[in-house]
């Protein structure tokens, strides 16, 4: 039996108003087991989500009623059918909800995102689109599934390239001087299987590792866009980039150690309002390297578009082409793994210094090293074909801590300046920082200054 939880009016009424989306659904118990795991496989193939059995609902007045199962043997059909879903039955999990004054139990189950693709009963394939589900009837749709989750790694299709540019490269011979001294570079390309026998194609793995110029051969997939944006604003345009974007090329161990050197370059010529006045901006070098790393080795290369880094005053942002594979997701990105690209990862961790020496501990040593700076972590979210990890320069520190903190070495302070320092954006909201600190009789206003000019000063003692 399982565990059956009593919840209050007002956590039943939010289940009864859920939103459907891409994230959650609700169903009525009278659905056939074998219709719910077409959701069921839509919601493990693609980022998981949660369904309530037992809501149902009037298709003329969309009004919701809580019409819940008697007992927990009358869902006992749906759950041995789910269990029976290989391998559903580690990625799921489920309870009953009882309400007062409600009628029945609802079934509550938590689908997880999977490492494998799911099969709804009749063995058709589902995932999730906004608020439904879209079979996958073709092996394109199919095949774009499994890049996204990772059981088939575009680094191991094949690609034409003349030999010479990759058996001659400063690239293969610099890297076979430090692992195998007196090795060919035709005999060890061949022994990792990364060229097929007697012919002239490479795999994508092979161009990317140790071409000099991969993007003659993967255009739009081997190079990283980097942009500088006077704002701090999310809606950019064109008026706020500063310069000619940079485009940077080369294998991926000279791609990865030119894109930090050249982000690096450009925040330590920012600067920003600090306690003191005009202040260098500071990110550790060591989150920009893990997190620009992970996005190069582990981003989806079937997608033709480059990785992005927009460099603004008050953030930078690294964009990586391609969902989280396999399980990963947003949530458990810190306490697990999934190589997209294993040959990849596997073989850049055999040169020198290599990019990824804490294997698997990339992104913790980031937030590790943004913590240490009083920082707050970076943040992540799972666009449609993209990743994007945002790095902000904003402080772990209370607003009103970083008022009184620049209040020590000055007189004065606007609003303005409140919200420079202290990264808030809207004037009303920086206002309640200094009323807060006002009634705590820490600041009053400059009496001489009012409307746009007004300033806050420390109280007298």
């Amino acid at each position: 039996m399982s565990s059956v939880y009593e919840i209050s009016k007002e956590q039943a009424n939010n289940i009864l108003q859920i939103e459907e989306n891409f994230l959650n659904d609700v169903k009525s118990k009278e659905i056939k087991p074998a219709k719910l795991t077409e959701t069921v496989s839509a919601f493990a193939n693609a980022a998981g989500g949660d369904i309530y059995l037992g809501v149902n609902e009037n298709n003329i007045t969309n009004k919701r009623t809580w019409l819940g199962f008697s007992s927990q043997e009358e869902a006992n059909d749906i759950l041995h059918v789910l269990f029976g879903l290989s391998p559903l039955g580690n990625y799921f999990n489920y309870e009953f909800l009882r309400c007062d004054g409600m009628d029945g139990l609802v079934l509550h189950l938590n689908i997880k995102k999977t490492k494998e693709i799911i099969k709804s009963s009749s063995g058709e394939i589902f995932s999730r689109v906004n608020a439904g589900k879209v079979k996958l009837d073709t092996q394109e749709k199919i095949k774009r599934l499994e890049l996204d989750k990772g059981i088939v790694s575009f680094e191991d299709e094949w690609v034409h390239v003349a030999l010479r540019k990759i058996e001659n490269s400063l690239t293969i011979l610099e890297f076979l001087i430090n692992v195998i001294p007196n090795g060919e570079p035709i005999a060890y390309l061949r022994n990792q299987e990364l060229v097929k026998a007697d012919s002239e194609y490479v795999k994508v793995c092979g161009v990317l590792l140790f071409c000099d110029e991969p993007a003659i051969y993967l255009p739009k997939r081997s190079s990283i866009k980097l942009m500088r944006y006077r704002t701090k604003e999310d809606d950019i345009g064109r008026e706020f980039l500063e310069g000619t974007p940079h485009t940077i090329e080369g294998s991926i161990y000279e791609l990865i150690y030119k894109a930090v050197d050249t982000t690096v370059d450009i925040v330590q010529s920012m600067q920003r309002l600090g306690e003191s006045g005009l202040e260098s901006i500071r990110y550790p070098k060591e989150t920009l390297h893990e997190v620009i790393t992970n996005a190069v080795l582990h981003r989806d290369y079937s997608i033709t578009a480059d990785i992005q880094i927009r460099i603004f005053d008050n953030r930078i942002e690294v964009e990586s082409p391609g969902k989280l594979p396999g399980h990963v997701t947003v949530q458990n990105i810190l306490d697990t793994q999934s190589a997209r690209n294993p040959m990849i990862v596997r073989l850049i961790n055999k040169f020198p210094d290599p990019p990824n020496k804490d294997v698997g501990e990339g992104l913790n040593t980031a937030f590790r090293a943004m913590e240490l700076l009083r920082l707050k972590p970076p943040t992540i979210i799972e666009k449609d074909n993209s990743v994007l990890v945002s790095i902000k320069h904003e402080s772990l520190n209370s607003p009103e801590e970083l008022v009184l903190e620049y209040m020590n070495t000055h007189d004065e302070i606007t609003n303005s300046i409140g919200r420079e320092i202290t990264g808030i954006k809207s004037e009303n909201t920086m206002k309640q920082v200094f009323y807060r600190l006002k009634n705590r009789n820490m600041l009053e206003q400059v009496p001489e200054k009012r409307g746009a000019a007004a300033a806050w000063r420390k109280c007298a003692e």
